[in-house]
């Protein structure tokens, strides 16, 4: 009995919809076994995108940033639970054990680590503040705020085909946190590890209706329908991306475009890293593990060699053993280090692009065309052993600095001296990501000052971070991921950064007391409440705007003397009247900063057990002006920001601090952070 081939569906306008086409086999990288049938013809995506405007993103704009950050890791944990169907399957696509660790786990670990950046950096609110506010007019009358809100379109992510897992959840973290809904389409070649991972989602019925879909096929006439208000993401080959790039639509309507392209990523040895040192050694199993995890199918990976050149040979030697021996067949073969390339089209490709290298340079290790396995047929499976390649005079070559084989290949060649290796490496006219193994200062300043222009990141590795260090190719969600030029000079992740591209940065203008109300935020100039001690209001009836102004306290020269001896902080400017009137900033002897906040701490604070629970910091601390004895210094402290927590019975409260002397003058301004209990007693 035939069992039929499994028929890859798409996830739209609510549910999962079948292609009417014939549509394309997909192979089992390793075997040429038959996995899949994917077609998307005949569906209705521009439906799916008015069904994302209309649907998913009003359901994720009503959530806050907290909400929205609780969504985030409720997926993750339900996702976490159910890896192995994944892992199992993940095997198909060529990727080892291993290699599903970084696509499978990876990706949920970037979804339970923007759920922790949500809920830890972002307020409990819908609109993000972006930077101080701005006066506009002496008298506070008209002022001015930055705020980013999520843009009312959706984010269509068109994805490749070595991370099917990963590709997608780093994408769709930031956009679902930013409250914008997502439109998958993943490379047809891993699309059924894809679309496993997708209904895992829909099973979940975490996410509101609309919030994602999944497109498993061509993206037909979907970029025909974008506007200003959508954003598309690609990451594949730059030809592709700049094809994208200039659709009409993208162009008319100014449409937001992030590429991740093509990225001729380099590793440098410093000159100081001789054979016997452990960043000669930190170097070559770097080198190796980008060359052969997922088979070099790494945006990421090093394709680049850049040493010594007095180093060159002893280099070459030991990549050359490493490479030679290391295992590849299976992927789920026990002793497998390396699997297939994801299709044996991909091979072909491959093979193209070393037969291009070779103009600038000659194989060193590997056979291109013959293919030595542990296990596996390589006519049936995508194999290639590793191949290392060796350039003598790279600064008179062109095809190494400008051509990728998107595999198990990179290319060995000298430099003289620290600032050369950076200019050789700024000749793939911008990349992702490069890396320095060096334990010199002057080396790391000069290559990483270099390098920076140039590329998205640059890794520093050396003895003293390599037990902790993550690596030359691994892009984590606190960091930015992408590169200038032709690795498509955009950005994704990078932590707060990554959902600021899926909102809209725009100045509010106006009258403080409407400022705060559009904002959350009080500024100078909006309305306050006086009256009850804002310290004895639980959340439940705290407002924006409560205050207290305090008595004043006379600061004594005793007060100064006995806060030297009791902190040990006898700098001359408090202890020394005539080096302090030597001081340009100062006419005497001066408070110290901290009993200028220690007194007014005792001014404003309501001793009493009450609502607010503790202190837990102080922001932008500016002391503005010197206080000297004998002045008399009060306190105006106003309740500035409230973000309560969705999970707990407290929130936490930023007030303004103002501390002014006898004439009116502000001599410290900053905000106190505090715990404050949603109900009282």
């Amino acid at each position: 009995m035939t069992v039929p081939l499994r028929r890859l569906e798409s996830y739209l306008t609510g549910a999962w919809r079948r292609g009417t086409g014939e549509g394309q086999v997909l192979a089992d990288a390793a075997t040429g076994a038959p996995v899949a049938v994917i077609d998307a013809t005949g569906l209705d995506l521009a439906g799916a995108l008015g069904y994302a405007r209309e649907v998913g993103g009003p359901a994720l704009r009503r959530l806050s940033f907290h909400d929205r950050a609780a969504m985030l890791k409720a997926l993750a944990v339900w996702l976490n639970d159910r890896r192995a169907p994944l892992h199992a399957e993940s095997l198909a696509t060529g990727a080892t054990p291993s290699d599903g660790l970084i696509d499978v786990d990876g990706g949920i670990g970037t979804l339970f680590a923007y759920a922790s950046k949500g809920r830890r950096e972002l307020p409990n609110a819908r609109v993000l503040l972006d930077g101080a506010p701005e006066r506009l007019s002496k008298d506070d009358s008209f002022s001015a705020q930055h705020v980013l809100t999520p843009l009312t379109g959706a984010a269509i992510h068109i994805n490749a085909f070595n991370f099917p897992c990963w590709g997608m959840l780093e994408k769709i973290a930031p956009t679902l946190l930013a409250g914008v809904p997502a439109i998958v389409k993943p490379a047809s070649q891993t699309a059924y590890l894809a679309e496993s991972l997708m209904r895992a989602i829909v099973a979940s019925g975490i996410l509101p209706e609309g919030a994602v879909q999944l497109v498993a096929g061509s993206v037909g006439d979907l970029l025909d329908h974008v506007t200003g208000q959508d954003v598309v993401t690609f990451t594949g080959s730059a030809e592709t991306g700049r094809r994208l790039r200039a659709h009409p639509a993208i162009v008319a309507n100014a449409t937001r475009f992030t590429m991740e392209a093509d990225s001729l990523n380099a590793a440098i040895l410093g000159p100081d890293a001789g054979p016997q040192s452990p960043e000669f050694e930190l170097f070559l199993r770097e080198v190796v593990r980008e060359m052969t995890a997922k088979a070099g199918q790494k945006c990421t990976a090093i394709r680049r060699i850049l040493v010594p050149a007095r180093r060159l040979e002893a280099v070459q030697a030991a990549l050359a053993e490493r490479l030679e021996r290391t295992p590849v067949g299976l992927p789920a073969e026990e002793g497998t280090r390396m699997g297939p390339l994801a299709s044996l089209a991909q091979r072909a490709e491959v093979r193209a692009r070393i037969a291009e290298l070779l103009r600038d340079a000659e194989v060193v290790a590997g056979d291109p065309a013959r293919v030595r396995l542990a296990s596996g047929d390589a006519e049936r499976g995508g194999f290639l052993n590793p191949v290392l390649l060796r350039c003598a005079r790279p600064h008179a070559a062109a095809a190494v600095h400008d051509v990728e084989a998107f595999g198990p290949v990179a290319t060995l060649m000298p430099y003289d001296e620290p600032e050369e290796a950076a200019a050789l490496a700024a000749r793939g006219r911008g990349s992702l990501v490069a890396s320095v193994f060096t334990d010199d200062p002057g080396v790391a300043e000069a290559v990483v000052l270099g390098l920076a222009p140039h590329h998205g990141r640059v890794m520093i590795g050396n003895r003293a971070s390599a037990k902790s260090s993550t690596g030359h190719g691994a892009p984590l969600p606190m960091l930015v991921h992408g590169g200038p030029g032709r690795a498509g000079g955009g950005e994704e992740l990078g932590g707060i950064r990554g959902v600021m591209h899926y909102m809209q940065r725009t100045a509010v203008q106006g009258a403080p007391a409407l400022l705060s109300a559009v904002t959350g935020r009080w500024v100078e100039g909006a309305g306050t409440r006086e009256g009850l001690h804002p310290f004895r209001r639980p959340l439940a009836d705290l407002r924006i705007g409560d205050r207290v102004t305090t008595a004043a306290r006379t600061v004594t020269l005793a007060d100064i003397e006995h806060f030297a001896s009791f902190t040990g902080d006898t700098f001359y400017a408090h202890m020394d009247e005539a080096a302090a009137k030597a001081n340009p900033f100062f006419e005497g002897r001066v408070a110290h900063g901290y009993l200028i906040l220690s007194f007014a701490a005792g001014l404003f604070v309501d001793p009493a057990p009450g609502p607010v629970l503790a202190n837990y910091g102080v922001d932008n601390l500016r002391f503005l002006a010197p206080v000297y004895p004998g002045d008399s210094l009060r306190v105006r402290l106003t309740c500035k920001e409230i973000n309560p927590r969705a999970t707990a019975g407290h929130g936490e409260v930023h007030w303004d601090a103002q501390v002014t002397n006898q004439k009116g003058e502000v001599v410290a301004q900053y905000d106190v952070l505090t715990m404050v209990a949603r109900e009282w007693p």
